[in-house]
């Protein structure tokens, strides 16, 4: 009689519910999504793009000056938002100790980083999109006032610099997972996303000199993160990376990062 109860028993409390990846892309989701700290960050890059953006368009009165240049400039200060929301969203499941419950409910460690990793590359390039669009009505008014109306109507200068700016900042936020987890600490990760993505380029510009001896620097410095984004959003000739190459050297900067978060994830304890 115990043996035929058991059976029973077991299908009464077995849970209805199975892991899948959709659920949990929900639950990092909901876990990106209740901190202020993600808030506070999206919240400081619309102030920051769209009061940069005015300030550039009130200011830049001169011949040849593109409208878009005014939108798309912030990037330059928020991809370091971008970063940091990207460590804290890993390192701040190391830090609560809040990982190993993420770990225990889904043991596919693989999954654990794809799922964190598509949503907030998604959440970074939806927010980005929408922060850019309205910095692009906000300056609109003002571009008109001179005769220089914002050119909607040619999506090479208006909406597929934007699409890049929003690619590159969820980009830099993939960056700055990838950070997290490598090193798990906060302090560490974002001394090192900050290093990459604005640091280095100072330095390598410091040390880039004419000549052909020096010219490996240029060509390294034009393929860190922010030169590589520079290229994709507003080419130019002469400067940087060809469009092509520069989301090429986007993409392995991420592939790079991610094989690496992945590589440390699936060794290491948490």
């Amino acid at each position: 009689m115990t043996a035929t109860a058991a059976p029973a028993m077991r299908s009464q409390t077995a849970s209805p519910y199975r892991l899948t990846f959709v659920r949990a892309l929900r639950s990092e989701w909901i876990k990106l999504s209740t901190l202020r700290s993600t808030w506070w960050s999206i919240g400081i890059t619309a102030v920051i793009t769209i009061g940069v953006a005015l300030l550039i368009a009130q200011s830049m009165d001169v011949p040849g000056f593109e409208p878009i240049q005014a939108v798309v400039s912030p990037v330059q200060f928020t991809m370091l938002l971008a970063g940091v929301l990207g460590v804290i969203a890993v390192t701040g499941e190391y830090s609560t100790g809040m990982i190993r419950s993420t770990l225990a409910a889904d043991p596919v460690r693989g999954s654990v980083l794809a799922a964190k990793a598509i949503v907030v590359a998604v959440f970074l390039f939806i927010a980005s999109l929408v922060i850019s669009l309205v910095a692009a009505l906000a300056v609109s008014p003002i571009f008109a006032s001179r005769d220089m109306p914002f050119p909607w109507d040619t999506p090479a200068d208006s909406f597929l610099p934007i699409l890049a700016a929003a690619v590159s900042m969820a980009v830099f936020a993939l960056i700055g997972v990838a950070f997290g987890f490598i090193l798990r600490s906060g302090a560490g990760a974002i001394a090192a996303t900050v290093g990459l993505l604005f640091v280095l380029p100072i330095v390598m510009t410091i040390f880039a000199m004419p000549g052909d001896e020096w010219k490996w620097i240029i060509d390294v410095s034009n393929h860190l993160p922010m030169s590589a984004a520079q290229s994709a959003i507003l080419p130019q000739d002469g400067w940087g990376l060809p469009v092509g190459e520069a989301y090429l050297t986007l993409g392995a900067w991420v592939a790079a990062g991610m094989l690496s978060a992945w590589a440390v994830l699936r060794t290491r304890d948490a």
